[in-house]
């Protein structure tokens, strides 16, 4: 009886053992058909879905070191090229390929730890003497951006995975630049074709590019992190926002970043979309020209014009306006502070200000407006004309004579948008599009360059903004938004500073 007991026993621990074999087989299986990890707590990858992102503005080339322009950073940036340092959607500092760092208490001195195990998409190894090499390469051939790098006097690696940076003195805006193009850490021991097919160690690879029509991005299998969720990213390039609509409508493409504001509520109602608004880094502006020879060299007359032009309904009108502003920066800048009140709309204190002049020293005011912006800038000119003395001549150009002509001093006014998170920094100089001088707001922004500690820095800019606005440097309206249009089935996408930074690692369909 007992023996019998004992094979019962045994047949069944046989039983369950192939039983359990099998199901390990069957899961095995089916996890690699999924395209699944079989590893307990490793990332998890989707199965090859693909998406299609549409976007207005394409690159001219992929060339980031030397391709001027946002839309070569928006396609590659984080996708297939990482840099040391990354900013998150609230525009906050946060480890990259560095993992942690270390700033002396003098700010010359800056230490790197990097990540463990890190590689290019072709299988080199990432470490030290890439940094290195990038940085040095970036200041010698004057790559885009690298003269941020400002005071930088030495670039050393300490082992494989230490970088150290010497600067001969403090530049609190040195993280932020190592978060740009400027902190890319390139393959050392590669020579690709950056113009079309560029190397990086990001989640993507290039796998196809169509100059001016589309850029496709493959899964890279190398990547030293969590995977892409989708296999494979085309990235499509569309002449107008009406072809962008539509193509995400018929589903052409999953996701579409507009560049003016859409018509929501018919978007609204198609319950297989789903709308989203950002914080954008782009803000619209009434510049001054303050060079000598323009009635804007007096600060009387700026603010006469502040007074003279209704922001706040300009804002609450606009569809792309993200909040109205009178500020020289926004919420995602270092050193913001809302000083939407500063000068508030009166026409009566326009009236008088400007009555201080003769007609004939206010002449004929030449206003310069892009062309997507002329109805915008009738209701400026109606409200400045009447308001003031000037007689207003409103002249629709595009972006490329707007600049020209800025840049010689030959307007009096002009509408204008500045793209960037520091962007304050325009003003500091008499040599820029504002030729805007003033000794003791410019040592403000010398004294802010001069902080040890990202602490002291927000603070001398928020004091530096402060004298900006108060000085009327120029007319500051509103803050743009970004739309994004999504079908409703697409996760994980980013909001904030699409035109900048399009992470893509996490988007996939549901």
């Amino acid at each position: 009886m007992r023996m019998k007991k004992q094979s019962s026993w045994l047949r069944w621990l046989l039983f369950v053992a192939i039983s359990a074999a099998l199901f390990v087989i069957i899961w095995v299986a089916w996890s690699i058909t999924q395209h699944r990890s079989i590893i307990p707590g490793v990332s998890t990858l989707q199965s090859d879905t693909t998406v299609s992102v549409g976007l207005r503005t394409a690159p001219e080339s992929l060339d980031i070191r030397t391709q001027e322009g946002t839309a070569v950073e928006q396609a590659l940036l984080g996708n297939v090229m990482e840099t040391l340092v990354t900013r998150d959607q609230s525009n906050t500092i946060q480890p990259g390929l560095a993992s942690k760092w270390t700033i002396s208490d003098d700010g010359l001195h800056y230490s790197f730890t990097l990540n463990a195990n890190m590689r290019f998409s072709n299988g080199h190894t990432l470490d030290a003497n890439d940094v290195v090499w990038s940085l040095q390469q970036g200041v010698n051939e004057h790559y885009l951006d690298y003269d941020q790098l400002t005071n930088l006097t030495a670039v050393e690696n300490d082992g494989a995975n230490t970088v150290n940076l010497t600067l001969s003195a403090p530049n609190p805006q040195l993280l932020r630049t190592l978060s740009s193009r400027a902190g890319i850490v390139y393959d050392s021991q590669a020579n690709p074709d950056y113009a079309k097919a560029p190397i990086g160690s990001g989640p993507f690879t290039v796998s196809d590019y169509q100059q001016g029509s589309s850029l496709t991005l493959q899964r890279n299998e190398q990547y030293w992190r969590q995977q892409a969720k989708s296999s494979q990213v085309t990235l499509r390039y569309y002449a107008d926002d009406d072809s962008l609509l539509q193509a995400v409508q018929h589903n052409d493409i999953q996701l579409a970043l507009p560049q003016t504001a859409p018509d929501v509520e018919s978007l609204s109602a198609d319950p297989s979309l789903c709308i989203s608004t950002g914080m954008g880094t782009e803000k619209v502006l009434v510049a001054f020209n303050s060079g000598t020879d323009s009635i804007f060299s007096d600060e009387q007359a700026r603010k006469a014009a502040r007074f003279a032009i209704d922001a706040a309904s300009i804002a609450s009108s606009r569809s792309d306006a993200r909040t109205g502003t009178r500020r020289t920066d926004k919420p995602l800048e270092p050193g913001f502070e809302d000083l939407t009140n500063l000068f508030p709309y009166s026409p009566s204190t326009a009236s008088s200000m400007f009555s201080y002049f003769s007609s004939s020293y206010l002449g004929t005011a030449t206003f310069l407006v892009p062309n997507e912006y002329a109805d915008l800038g009738q209701t400026i000119a109606q409200q400045l004309q009447s308001n003031s003395g000037f007689t207003v001549d409103m002249q629709a150009a595009d972006d490329s004579t707007l600049h020209t002509r800025m840049q010689s001093g030959d307007y009096t006014l002009a509408l204008y948008t500045m793209d960037g998170t520091t962007d304050v920094s325009a003003f500091s100089s008499a040599d820029s599009v504002f030729h805007y001088q003033n000794g003791s707001t410019q040592d403000a922004y010398t004294n802010a360059l001069a902080a040890t500690n990202d602490k002291d820095y927000q603070d001398r800019l928020n004091a530096y903004a402060n004298l900006l606005s108060q000085d009327a440097a120029s007319h500051w309206l509103y803050v743009r938004k970004d739309f994004i249009i999504a079908q409703s089935k697409l996760d994980g996408y980013t909001t904030n500073m699409t035109t900048h930074m399009l992470p893509l690692r996490d988007v996939a369909t549901r």
